[in-house]
């Protein structure tokens, strides 16, 4: 930091945009420029958020993420004042929420919600087990197994929010209901979750940059993806070529057989990245012991029923449950609007109302959607226990209002309709950017426009 007396160093927007590498990277929060250079390794949101946001203002990115205890980290990294900085009234209208927030106690409160979470996952995972190990009855196995699927599901939600903030009491504890809950008890690894979904918050519903919305070849969600878009999350071209092409022009029919069985994906990226080399991944062995114990328990259970048909169909169920948290994955997001390019700091709380959608219910389905009915509101405040949010609603509805911004929500039914109406779009015009489409009876008949 300058001393007293010393000549402050000014920056301009133009000179902190130039360090924007990996091996030269600054960002600018509040007014100071720090260089994050030696930080992005070490950094517990992992680099994506960091490489996204190189050379740019991102104090809004900051503050949505970071308690205030993480402000005196920043002084080892100052180099310097922002000559131009600029706050925008949408920014400081935010900024006012996030403190007032945290004067409230909402970031810390986190209500019983989790308590009730971890005993009910507790029971259907005793139900279930006990169903296939006392019972011979198929109906008993068939109940176990949508049961099992349920419990995938409420985990899911609760891996989600322990990757946000800390459910437990303590750092460790946390960690420890992340391993088990994600890695121990679905297969699915917490590190690639976070890696995965910390860079889609941070670029939301960028088609280069959102990985959350990347699904080529099976899925495109707009006709841009037709020029074979490079991924910067996946590092990688999406290529669109003839399969994809066809795979994508009948999505619309495709999406729910998709998400019955989208689990098989998050199951081989989690194996992925914890057996790259090239990835960085905090407690790697923690995270494959973890898949390993599900690999060993989940394969029993399933050869303790009698026969391959009721083994096939508890894992087909299991499956096709889950498939419904896939789904409302999809509804937050596909039908929302969608950009090109890196995200901009600058713009951080006009990207998160434009890229999300909220599902209405009432608060007795709660349960049942974990917190993702409340999409815009997550989205601005990911540090904020899902029992919040609800209460915090009205205030974002306003501030929407008041800036003339987007506040999207949507039944569950219609979300539904609106999510399909958005890939039918994509699926035609993929048709019509190649050869017409050998049509007859049966054809005109499941496709007609209108």
């Amino acid at each position: 930091m300058a001393m007293e007396g010393e000549k402050r160093r000014y920056i301009t927007s133009a000179e902190l945009r130039g360090h924007n590498t990996p091996g030269d990277l600054w960002i600018s929060i509040q007014g100071k420029v720090y260089d994050v250079t030696r930080w992005v390794k070490d950094h517990p949101g992992g680099d994506i958020p960091l490489l996204n946001l190189a050379g740019q203002d991102v104090t809004d990115a900051f503050v949505a993420y970071h308690p205030g205890t993480t402000w005196t980290l920043l002084d080892r990294y100052f180099v310097g004042y922002l000559a131009d900085y600029r706050v925008s009234a949408v920014s400081k209208d935010y900024r006012r929420l996030v403190a007032e927030f945290a004067r409230l106690g909402l970031f810390d409160k986190k209500g019983h919600g989790v308590l009730f979470s971890l005993v009910f996952m507790a029971f259907l995972f005793l139900v279930s087990i006990s169903g296939v190990l006392l019972s011979t009855n198929t109906s008993v196995h068939l109940i176990s197994s949508l049961l099992m699927g349920l419990l995938w599901i409420q985990s899911g939600f609760i891996g989600h929010d322990s990757g946000h903030y800390n459910v437990m009491t303590t750092p460790g504890f946390n960690r420890l209901m992340q391993v088990l809950s994600g890695n121990c008890l679905t297969g699915i690894s917490i590190g690639w979750w976070k890696r995965n979904h910390n860079a889609h918050h941070i670029a939301c519903n960028s088609l280069d940059f959102d990985p959350d919305i990347q699904h080529i070849p099976l899925f495109a969600v707009s006709s841009k993806f037709f020029t074979s878009l490079t991924s910067y999350f996946y590092e990688r071209k999406l290529v669109f070529n003839s399969v994809a092409r066809l795979l994508v022009s009948y999505q619309h029919w495709t999406f729910y057989p998709v998400m019955c069985v989208a689990r098989v994906n998050l199951f081989a990226q989690s194996a992925l990245l914890l057996l790259s080399k090239k990835k960085k991944v905090p407690g790697r062995w923690q995270e494959i012991v973890g898949c390993t114990i599900f690999w060993i328990w989940y394969p029993l259970l399933v050869l303790a029923l009698p026969n391959w048909t009721e083994r096939a169909m508890f894992v087909a169920a299991n499956f096709a449950v889950t498939g419904i948290q896939h789904v409302q994955f999809c509804l937050n997001h596909f039908s929302a609007s969608v950009y090109l390019g890196p995200p901009c700091g600058n713009d951080w709380f006009e990207k998160q109302t434009m890229g999300t959608l909220d599902i209405l219910c009432s608060p007795w389905m709660d349960w049942f959607h974990g917190g993702l009915q409340f999409q815009v509101e997550h989205h601005l405040f990911p540090r904020l226990p899902r029992c919040h949010l609800r209460r915090i609603s009205p205030y974002v509805k306003e501030l929407c209002r008041k800036h003339g911004l987007p506040y999207t929500a949507a039944s569950f039914w219609d979300a539904n309709l609106r999510t399909i109406a958005t890939l039918r779009t994509a699926a035609f015009q993929a048709r019509d950017s190649t050869k017409p489409v050998p049509k007859n009876l049966v054809w005109e008949a499941v496709n007609t426009h209108g």
